[in-house]
């Protein structure tokens, strides 16, 4: 059950997945997608707050414009798909919950990780900037 309107959010949701994410909407998908992973996968926990939408994602998109990405780009959506939000922060553990949260897996680790914390407060170039760094030292 979704705490906002799904015609609120759907725009924030189609930001990503127009973009090339994959949507991960149960926790089935998530297990699918984080359980046997090979490489490197991406994945925005995706929120309806203010630094989602003027950092986090466009930073996220700008990111992906480097010459090395991860293989696969997934995300789920904090408060929309609830139990696939809950599966993935378990996939996410040490770190505690955090919305949005950027996190960049290789081979089923988490190798790179932006919390809340370090998403507020700081531009979307600098949130790309970050990201091409992991991408440059784990793709």
């Amino acid at each position: 059950m979704s705490m906002y309107p799904l015609e609120l959010v759907a725009p924030m949701e189609k930001d990503l997945t127009e973009y090339g994410f994959e949507g991960l909407s149960s926790s089935q998908e998530v297990d699918e997608v984080l359980g046997n992973q090979k490489g490197t996968t991406l994945l925005v926990v995706n929120s309806v707050c203010g630094c989602a939408a003027a950092m986090a994602r466009p930073g996220t998109k700008l990111a992906l414009t480097n010459e090395k990405k991860p293989d696969q780009l997934t995300t789920v959506f904090a408060g929309v798909h609830t139990d696939a939000t809950q599966k993935a922060r378990e996939y996410l553990l040490p770190y505690p919950p955090s919305s949005p949260a950027i996190a960049l897996f290789k081979d089923g680790e988490v190798v790179h990780m932006l919390e809340r914390h370090h998403i507020e407060g700081r531009s979307a170039e600098m949130i790309a900037n970050n990201l091409k760094h992991a991408f440059d030292t784990y793709c």
